[in-house]
């Protein structure tokens, strides 16, 4: 099976198993992914991920994060960028995800960063994803 899209796969997996309330899924790694799960654990919406190797590309764990009346962290989270049709900004032009309510990941030339983070270091870049 080929994914023309491994971020939007990453996004429907985490989606999906938030919806069926499950503890932990399991993505395809790449670098890619580690550095969205990274953010996702620095700004609270999982609560850990770790590398699991295999004898092919290896497997990004994500333990998802949810409250003590089972809430998830993660209300939502779309795609943006896509492969047919990509998305960039620049340092005036970075999005508000509900009026500074969730992040926008970034992925800039210095690596993939927050929107937030963005602003701070004047930086543009492709807007892969918002969460809320």
């Amino acid at each position: 099976m080929s994914v023309t899209d491994p971020m939007a796969d990453m996004l429907t997996r985490i989606r999906n198993a938030v919806r069926a309330k499950k503890k932990e899924v399991n993505v395809p790694s790449s670098r890619l992914k580690v550095e969205v799960a990274r953010i996702l654990k620095e700004e609270g919406y999982i609560k850990s991920y770790k590398l699991v190797e295999d004898k092919k590309q290896g497997i990004l764990s994500i333990t998802l994060k949810y409250t003590d009346d089972n809430q998830s962290a993660i209300s939502g989270l779309r795609r943006i960028s896509k492969p047919g049709c990509r998305i960039h900004c620049n340092q005036n032009s970075i999005p508000k995800v509900l009026d500074g309510l969730g992040i926008v990941i970034i992925s800039t030339s210095k690596g993939v960063m927050t929107g937030q983070k963005c602003e701070e270091l004047n930086l543009g870049g492709e807007v892969l994803c918002e969460i809320w």
